[in-house]
């Protein structure tokens, strides 16, 4: 699923593109909004919210739409060829009479009266990358489910929005914990959200997602898409296992020594520990 960051450069490219100008098209392709036109609706502003995108129009409604695992919004010149996917994978097409702005597989796509917006995502926790970012209150809801394992919370976007688990593996390395901990055996809660934020900090300007400093592939990462290489501070091999509830699981990469658990472990966790039957304690 694409990273808060990702939406956030997404919604400066479109608010560059449709920013102040009337739709000279503006068409649905999906069963439920077929039937509706924004042609010569004016657009006020795209913006992010954590994953969400939402395009503010001047006539005080919004459209909301979420990449998911394989979403995105692709933006050409008029007549330009376009090149995000089949025509039948094609969502949404807002062109003005210098863009054209295409939304492939979209999902969770919505129109409402902009006063309403907080329907749709009023239940995010404070935006890791929005102008109002609350540090403090990010923590009170970490902290208000200390049993949750810290994999999991800092990855619920109703505690804060905007990280994925890209930055959830590298920033839990970083900060040296071990992604099954209790929440309420994080010392370091604080630093591990600030790493994350200045991770996506770093990145947002540009779609290369580096956490290590050097952009070259195979070598951007510190943990992720790394099992069984050697880790980049004490060369034992990186682990692999699985994090999360039933039906919604996400690889979780990690390093068993410089993220070394200093606190019982959930023992139903699917972690990947080699050797080791399941399932397992870690101490």
């Amino acid at each position: 699923m694409p990273e808060g960051d990702t939406v956030w450069l997404a919604a400066q490219r479109m608010n560059t593109a449709l920013a102040g100008a009337t739709l000279v098209r503006g068409e649905f392709r999906l069963p439920q909004l077929a039937a509706l036109d924004l042609t010569g609706a004016t657009v006020r502003e795209v913006v992010p919210r954590g994953k969400h995108l939402l395009i503010r129009l001047a006539d005080d409604r919004t459209l909301r739409t979420h990449f998911r695992m394989d979403g995105s919004w692709h933006i050409y010149r008029p007549g330009g060829k376009w090149h995000g996917g089949p025509a039948y994978d094609v969502r949404v097409v807002l062109a003005t009479p210098e863009w054209e702005c295409v939304g492939y597989r979209l999902h969770d796509v919505e129109l409402v009266p902009t006063t309403e917006e907080d329907r749709l995502v009023g239940h995010l926790g404070p935006d890791v990358l929005g102008p109002d970012w609350d540090l403090e209150e990010a923590l009170r809801r970490l902290r208000s489910h200390p049993d949750e394992q810290i994999g999991v919370a800092i990855l619920d976007q109703r505690n804060l929005a905007g990280i994925g688990n890209l930055y959830k593996v590298e920033a839990l390395f970083l900060a040296g914990i071990h992604p099954w901990a209790r929440v309420g055996d994080v010392t370091n809660l604080e630093a591990l959200v600030t790493r994350a934020r200045s991770l996506m900090l770093a990145n947002r300007n540009h779609p290369e997602q580096t956490t290590t400093g050097i952009p070259r592939r195979g070598q951007d990462h510190w943990v992720a898409g790394r099992k069984g290489k050697p880790c980049r501070r004490c060369a034992t091999p990186i682990l692999l296992g699985e994090q999360g509830p039933s039906t919604q699981e996400r690889v979780t990469w990690w390093c068993p020594t410089c993220q070394a658990a200093r606190s019982p472990i959930d023992p139903l966790a699917r972690t990947g520990e080699p050797d080791r039957p399941q399932p397992i304690t870690l101490y």
